[in-house]
């Protein structure tokens, strides 16, 4: 997306010292070394919440748990040396820290030095796996997040809509399991009206769990409209964000029709009455 690439360079320090070398290093992923080092990160953190993992087994813990624990003490040390790496290499290092990755970054190597303390936080280690989401970059799927901004505008745009549904939803849960309580009573299971709407949440989503069934016949005929009013309801939410999709995916196609792609760098992102890139500054 062209505005996560802007910020990127907006945060990227200036010149050619050591500074900017290690900022294209960690954060781009054009050079050979870029790409590696996203490679050999990805590796290491999939590695060490496969650490975390094994910790959990409580055999491997008992004979291999000095082992697993040096081992994710090294993987700490490492993330915490590129945490400090990405902090010293970016421009603002208070935008880097409040960013996403930032904060998923710092997250991911507290809970270690926490256990000194709290013995048992390291197992909160498995939000590391969150980091692996850089694989985006690596794999060069980027171009894809334009995808999953369409559809971020399309919920945003039927939020409400969404919202009165559920609102709807509750209301009519709230009407069933009331009268569901007044048909079936404590003996039946149904000992309150809050455990009566669980019964009907269960029932009109379809999930069915059983632990609660109606025994009366007017109990039962009752959940057989519920079930079949679930199916209908269902299908409310999917109709209205596919109808948005669709909507923002014409406005979308409308917009790029209007846009001029650079012929020197392929960017696209040009207004129809554009004349020079404003990336490479060729002229369109």
């Amino acid at each position: 997306m062209p505005e996560l690439n802007n910020d990127k360079r907006d945060n990227r320090p200036g010149g050619d010292n050591w500074k900017a070398g290690l900022y294209d290093i960690i954060f781009e992923t054009d050079t050979p070394a870029g790409r590696h080092f996203d490679i050999l990160l990805i590796i290491s953190i999939l590695l060490s919440v496969l650490v975390v993992m094994m910790d959990s087994v409580s055999f491997m813990r008992a004979d291999y748990g000095r082992t697993l624990y040096n081992i994710e003490w090294f993987f700490t040390i490492l993330f915490t040396i590129e945490y400090a790496l990405r902090l010293i290499s970016v421009r603002s290092k208070r935008r880097y820290a409040t960013s996403l990755f930032g904060i998923v970054d710092l997250v991911a190597i507290i809970p270690t030095y926490l256990s000194i303390l709290l013995p048992g936080s390291q197992l909160l280690l498995v939000v590391r796996i969150l980091r692996v989401l850089r694989i985006f970059r690596v794999l060069k799927l980027v171009k894809y997040m334009s995808e999953a901004d369409l559809l971020m505008k399309a919920m945003r745009a039927s939020s409400r809509k969404i919202t009165v549904f559920l609102f709807t939803v509750l209301a009519l849960v709230t009407i069933m399991g009331s009268l569901v309580y007044l048909i079936e009573g404590e003996e039946n299971g149904f000992t309150s009206i809050p455990v009566s709407i669980y019964w009907a949440i269960v029932t009109m989503t379809t999930v069915g769990y059983g632990d609660i069934i109606p025994q009366t016949s007017i109990g039962k005929a009752l959940a057989s409209f519920v079930m079949i009013l679930g199916y209908s309801i269902i299908a409310v939410p999917t109709g209205i964000v596919t109808s948005e999709i669709s909507f923002a995916s014409i406005e979308e196609r409308k917009k790029r029709s209007l846009m001029k792609n650079c012929i020197k760098c392929g960017n696209p992102d040009h207004d129809a009455n554009a004349s020079f890139c404003k990336l490479c500054g060729a002229q369109l």
